[in-house]
């Protein structure tokens, strides 16, 4: 095994999840025939196939699944050490990392100020991560943590509390019949195009925040989108409090009538999960206690599409 590649493990893990190297290439940032030559260099080290693919299906062999059982484990105490490491070599106390896409609202702000009061060794820096990318800074370990938009469905990630529960609201330009109406059901949105997060976002992420059957124009960043809803180019789901946030002169914002409420979650890696991840989250499923609304996942969601 001499020269093995962690890049060639990590684009087995994200394979062996995934099954489709397409969307195994959008996790890693790279490319599909790059996860192909990731993989058969595995396999050559390995001396064995791996996983089966065909042009219909991809699946892991047997020798797959016994090495993914093994391995799993193994990658997850590597990123924990690292992550050990880090702390210890910032003092235990260097800030917690946390993301959030396009709004900090005041439950994860009143729960940052929680945090940091119960100990004023702890600080907290606020990353802003892509919309069209809600897990990759937390991959990446560009973030200890982040506020993502649910659902959830990713193995290598630990969901935790789940909050803000919010009615939708669409927006639209000002130009849109929409925009003279006071409220909107869910058949009326789905009649319309809805401006979608590009990829790297999972596909059964994307159909959520997107659900009708016209496609409308993707965005990689909130600002992005709602430029595209100015310029009459589709509508936009958001949640009643991002709309009230974001808040234009030439957008309209609808509220929706039959859809799921939008929520909030705080997402982790299960192989790089710290004390201080764990305690922050005991701080925000706590805040419920000041009149929020968090609750406890009881595991990840189960939205994904196969």
């Amino acid at each position: 095994m001499s020269g093995l590649e962690l890049r060639e493990l990590e684009c087995f893990l994200v394979l062996a999840e995934e099954l489709h190297f397409g969307r195994a290439g959008e996790r890693l940032f790279v490319s599909q025939s790059r996860v192909s030559q990731l993989l058969a260099a595995l396999e050559r080290r390995v001396g064995a196939r791996l996983v089966h693919r065909s042009s219909r299906r991809v699946a892991l062999t047997p020798l797959g699944e016994r090495f993914l059982e093994r391995l799993r484990p193994a990658y997850g105490a590597l990123r924990a050490a690292v992550a050990d490491a880090r702390a210890v070599a910032r003092g235990g106390a260097g800030p917690l990392r946390l993301g959030f896409q396009g709004t900090a609202d005041a439950y994860v702000l009143a729960a940052v100020a929680a945090f940091e009061a119960a100990d004023p060794a702890r600080t907290v820096d606020l990353v802003e991560i892509p919309y069209a990318d809600p897990f990759g800074a937390v991959r990446r370990g560009a973030v200890d943590a982040a506020v993502v938009l649910l659902p959830v469905d990713e193995p290598d990630l630990v969901l935790g509390p789940v909050f803000s529960r919010q009615r939708q609201t669409v927006a639209v330009s000002r130009t849109h019949p929409f925009a003279a109406r006071d409220r909107v059901d869910a058949a009326d949105v789905r009649a319309v195009p809805l401006i979608g997060a590009a990829a790297p976002a999972p596909a059964y992420w994307r159909a959520a925040h997107a659900p009708g059957p016209l496609p409308g124009p993707t965005a990689t960043t909130l600002q992005e989108a709602l430029s595209l809803v100015a310029a009459g180019r589709g509508a936009l789901l958001l949640c009643r409090p991002t709309a009230a946030y974001h808040h234009r002169a030439d957008v309209a914002y609808v509220p929706v009538d039959g859809l799921p409420d939008s929520a909030l979650g705080l997402v982790w890696h299960r192989g790089a999960e710290t004390e201080t991840v764990r305690e922050f989250a005991r701080v925000l499923a706590g805040a419920a206690g000041d009149g929020g609304s968090a609750e406890r996942a009881p595991g990840r969601t189960t939205a994904r599409d196969g």
